[in-house]
């Protein structure tokens, strides 16, 4: 089956309000909290370590119920977008001991999360498209995906810049809510449609014996390792532009770019995937990006014009990174029968990829620290400790969501 754009869009509109909403929750929430409402800083970081690290081990949980009830993955995504706008809406209208509502309803809302993106990844995979179609539908998905988190990391700047910050994270959930209503509908409509696979068997796997197998070993080796190494440098990148090339102003047009080529950039891999196969195709990208940033390596100060450049390309790289491993899993879905056990792949790459961005904060910031490197100054330093994360990358044999 060769999907229309209609039926497309369905599927991957419920990722938009899904990654709108992602933003927001732990990057301007801390802030409200700690600004608005006086809550100190320590206890809070404790809590949102401590939350990271439940969003983190609860992924495969997940998988494994929504495996368990995979007759039900439509009522799975409802709830789990029911109490990611729940979640969403508790964090902004906070009652009573301000601490403590943030992590009940931050909890609320990464667990919605999850059951959302984990179960829409598995049933995109599960979805009967031609394998060459597979690349489209996890693009189209990641791409509005992409649209969400722009929006996200935009609406709220535009909210608190004209109103009152009560007023603009009021006005950040209705759009929020609203966003996930059309996003669900959109989802229902598809999901009640479309043709999923069916074992011909019930294969009984947990996760001990998904490891045991020598293909998803070999797989989520590359793409932990990938993720750590594309992990360390987004963690650093505002240093580098910052600190090295002196372009903080342009921080933002910096990101805007390499999103945009990411989702710009996701028709032209499914074309060369479809002809090289996903695997080449995939580590064609790491190329694309490796060569980038040797280049980004020796940059001088205030070569605005030329890490635009390598914004680019290295987002151009990062579209491969969205959609290629996603149709990876499903053509191993159906080629080793595995249908059953959908959710705990898509869960296995969700909690890689969090354990990575955990381990990148951790060990990038005292690595840098230990290069010397004071926050606010100008150092080559900065842009060394980013190109050798990336150095990580060459060992690996592919990535995932690398940041400029």
């Amino acid at each position: 089956m060769r999907p229309n754009a209609l039926n497309l869009l369905t599927y991957g509109l419920l990722a938009l309000p899904v990654a709108f909403a992602g933003l927001p929750l732990f990057i301007h929430a801390p802030d409200y909290y700690a600004t608005d409402l006086g809550v100190p800083l320590a206890a809070m970081g404790a809590v949102l370590v401590g939350l990271r690290l439940i969003d983190a081990v609860q992924d495969p949980l997940i998988g494994s119920l929504s495996d368990r009830f995979h007759h039900l993955r439509r009522l799975i995504v409802l709830i789990g977008a029911v109490l990611l706008g729940a979640g969403f809406w508790m964090l902004f209208h906070p009652v009573g001991e301000p601490l403590l509502w943030m992590a009940i309803s931050i909890l609320i809302c990464t667990t919605g999360f999850s059951m959302v993106g984990i179960n829409l990844q598995a049933m995109g995979g599960l979805w009967q498209v031609e394998s060459s179609e597979r690349v489209k539908v996890a693009g189209v998905r990641e791409g509005l995906g992409l649209i969400g988190l722009l929006l996200g990391s935009v609406t709220p700047t535009v909210l608190v810049r004209s109103m009152a910050s009560g007023a603009a994270f009021h006005w950040l959930s209705v759009l929020c809510l609203i966003s996930l209503v059309v996003g669900v509908a959109a989802f229902w409509r598809w999901s009640g449609k479309a043709a999923m696979a069916r074992p011909a068997k019930v294969v009984s796997l947990n996760y001990l014996s998904l490891v045991r197998e020598p293909w998803l070993r070999r797989f989520t080796l590359t793409y932990g390792l990938s993720s750590l190494a594309s992990a360390i440098p987004a963690v650093l990148i505002i240093f580098y532009v910052r600190d090295h090339l002196r372009a903080e102003a342009f921080t933002g047009l910096f990101l805007i770019l390499y999103f945009v080529s990411g989702a710009a950039a996701m028709p032209l891999w499914q074309r060369i995937s479809n002809r090289f196969g996903k695997g080449r195709a995939w580590g064609l990208s790491m190329v694309l990006a490796s060569l980038t940033f040797v280049w980004a390596f020796v940059l001088p100060a205030d070569a605005i014009i030329a890490f635009a450049v390598v914004c680019i390309l290295s987002g151009t790289a990062f579209g491969a990174d969205l959609a290629l491993p996603s149709a990876i899993i499903a053509d191993r879905l159906e080629a080793s029968g595995h249908e059953t056990a959908a959710s705990r792949y898509y869960a296995l790459l969700a909690f890689l990829s969090k354990l990575a961005l955990s381990l990148a904060t951790g060990l990038s910031l005292p690595a840098l620290a230990g290069f010397g490197y004071q926050p606010g100054g100008r150092h080559r330093g900065v842009s060394a400790a980013i190109l050798r994360a990336y150095s990580v990358r060459h060992q690996s044999h592919g990535g995932l969501k690398s940041s400029p």
